[in-house]
């Protein structure tokens, strides 16, 4: 998108608000969210009275007891266990029988969870998701390059030689995970690993299928040392530390999966 075009839709989004002023009341808009997840806490009380109690112990620290909880919200013991029982689905809790309740470490594979729930009622195409994916990988790859740390650079290697030797799909694609894992904490940057995780976690068995079906039509070069290839530039690019060789190359090694639709 050029810049022009990113600086009209700016304008049309500041439009959409007909410079109100804050206290007037804005029209709904014309369909409600399809999303069961983004206004959870707002439009359940409890549920958000509960996250700030959550968010102010660790995990692995203990609830209150239902008793006190109950007498401290003000709330039925009924509709207490129904939202502790939201929130542990959503990983953020865990009850244990006989023990209490206690606060989980969230973890991407909770929010994975959340997520592929959530784009499949908002409809969200998974092909949106991969181009998020991509830019995660992206900044994450000018981030690694900048940093460089000899360490994680190392295990990135280790993963190129086994990229390199490996004998099917499965080894392949496991030395793949183990190259990407590593140029995200390359990045030094917890959210990128985070989000990306998560991300990852939703589309792993469709990045699989897409890169078997990129590796059964590439007649041009095996499949094989294309992957190693593509790996070996984003690498280098980060070992030499160059932000923008390395943001290339990750836009070289992704480009052949965008050729085949989600």
């Amino acid at each position: 998108m050029s810049t022009r075009e990113l600086s009209s839709r700016r304008g049309r989004a500041r439009k959409g608000y007909g410079g109100k002023h804050m206290s007037q009341a804005v029209e709904p808009a014309a369909e409600p969210s399809r999303d069961p997840f983004a206004a959870l806490a707002q439009e359940d009380p409890l549920v958000a009275a509960l996250s700030e109690i959550v968010k102010s112990l660790k995990p692995g620290d203990k609830l209150p007891t239902e008793r006190e909880l109950t007498k401290q919200l003000d709330v039925g013991r009924t509709a207490l266990r129904d939202r502790l029982g939201v929130l542990e689905g959503l990983g953020i809790l865990e009850r244990r029988p006989g023990s209490g309740t206690y606060v989980q470490e969230f973890n991407p594979g909770s929010v994975s969870m959340a997520l592929n729930l959530g784009i499949s009622s908002a409809q969200i195409p998974l092909a949106a998701l991969e181009s998020v994916r991509i830019a995660l990988e992206r900044q994450a790859a000018i981030e690694a390059a900048i940093s460089a740390d000899p360490v994680l650079v190392a295990y990135m290697q280790r993963a190129l030689d086994q990229m390199a030797v490996a004998q099917d799909e499965q080894s392949r694609d496991e030395a793949d995970r183990q190259f990407h894992q590593a140029l995200l904490r390359s990045a030094s940057n917890p959210a990128l690993t985070f989000f990306a995780d998560a991300i990852a976690g939703v589309l792993t068995q469709d990045v699989k299928t897409r890169s078997s079906q990129v590796r059964a039509a590439d007649t041009a070069v095996s499949s094989a040392e294309f992957f190693v290839n593509a790996h070996r530039e984003i690498h280098a690019a980060i070992l030499a530390r160059d932000p923008d060789r390395a943001m290339a190359a990750v836009n070289h090694h992704f480009v052949r999966l965008e050729t085949v639709p989600l």
